[in-house]
């Protein structure tokens, strides 16, 4: 049996735990120091944007398109195999547009009639039929995706979890690793030219794990959990962007009950939950917040607020909503390449990094499982 640890365990350490045990001869175990579905996946939206991104081609796409595809099959499979609801919203996304933007759109919107996939352009008229709820002027219009998506991440998660238990998957949580072997080859020269590592030291019960290989999907934690097995050094850095976002209950849905879609403008969300079926709560977010240089990441109360502000103008009866709760969580995004970093270490030929998915990793995370089995088994 071929040996893989996980180092991570929220939507993107699932999805590769989930993916892989699916393979026969390998034999899987996922670490985190934490429970399932904490931190960045916790605080995440779980908002499905491929077909309207305009990401087109090259890989930013091919991850988008891939993970589009995989979430048709992937809920259902999950939920006949787990018994667990997933609420899925398959109502589309709502994109509020300003009239400057109307040539860039109509082209995406050629483009994905090319590739098969749909997207409209709605006039106010349309989206005030459609979507009464929103506040609309005769120079509004909106971008229509029906076939992006809302999933929730936390319930996502642990389907992908149970899932993964039910195929043999082995979880340690609550748990890290102390120590480390590694074995290196020599080439002409006395140059390591394949350093690999063998075997890990767990905390707890200090169970040994063999390794055949390690794939590092912690996100903000990637890092720290390499920081004293690597050498040479990294040569990238993660640095955590905060979001803020906000839970709200109204009396009624929001617009047409039976059509709730994700309404997006201007970088703010409009979630309905429960997969948008007779939704009376929505989260609302999300802001971005970078840390100043050399001090710790706050969030600060004025940008929610100002993302909020910027909800009522969307959708005005926001603002007889009850908050039910705020929260935070920190985003992991490279620096000096492209999000996400789905690649070897440096200098090792066993230890993949699947990390740096910055604010699409729930979007990407089937991809991202895919891309991750792809490498383990074209490797021979």
């Amino acid at each position: 049996m071929t040996q893989v640890v996980i180092i991570g365990c929220g939507i993107v350490g699932a999805a590769i735990a989930y993916e892989l045990s699916q393979v026969p001869g390998l034999q899987v175990a996922v670490l985190d120091r934490q429970l399932p579905a904490q931190a960045a996946t916790k605080a995440a939206l779980g908002v499905l944007m491929g077909v309207i991104s305009h990401k087109t081609k090259g890989r930013a796409w091919q991850l988008r398109q891939a993970s589009i595809q995989r979430y048709e099959t992937l809920i259902p499979e999950l939920e006949a195999l787990t018994g667990h609801h997933i609420p899925f919203n398959r109502q589309g996304i709502l994109m509020l547009c300003v009239a400057a933007e109307l040539g860039s759109w109509e082209k995406l919107v050629a483009t994905r009639a090319s590739q098969g996939l749909a997207l409209e352009i709605w006039d106010g008229a349309k989206v005030k039929s459609y979507c009464p709820q929103i506040n609309c002027n005769p120079s509004t219009w909106a971008i229509y995706s029906p076939q992006d998506r809302q999933v929730d991440p936390v319930s996502l998660t642990l389907a992908l979890v149970e899932g993964a238990k039910r195929n043999g998957v082995k979880f340690y949580f609550g748990t890290q690793i102390e120590e480390s072997n590694f074995s290196s080859s020599y080439a002409k020269g006395g140059l390591p030219d394949d350093r690999r590592i063998r075997q890990i030291t767990i905390s707890g019960e200090r169970s040994h794990l063999n390794v055949d290989w390690l794939v590092v999907s912690a996100g903000l934690g990637s890092l720290p959990s390499l920081s004293t097995e690597t050498s040479p050094p990294l040569k990238f850095d993660i640095v955590p962007v905060l979001g803020q976002a906000i839970h709200l209950k109204l009396d009624r849905p929001l617009g047409n009950t039976d059509f709730q879609p994700v309404i997006t403008g201007n970088d703010v969300h409009i979630v309905p939950l429960n997969g948008g079926q007779q939704a009376t709560e929505y989260w609302v977010g999300a802001t971005v917040e970078f840390p100043a240089i050399g001090r710790e990441i706050e969030a600060a109360p004025a940008l929610l607020e100002a993302v909020m502000q910027q909800a009522i103008a969307f959708c005005p009866a926001l603002a007889t909503a009850n908050t039910i709760a705020t929260w935070s969580g920190l985003r992991p995004r490279p620096e000096g390449r492209s999000a996400p970093i789905i690649d070897y270490l440096s200098g090792f030929s066993n230890i993949l990094l699947a990390t740096g998915h910055y604010r699409n990793g729930v979007l990407l995370a089937p991809a991202t499982a895919q891309a991750i089995r792809k490498m383990i088994l074209s490797s021979g």
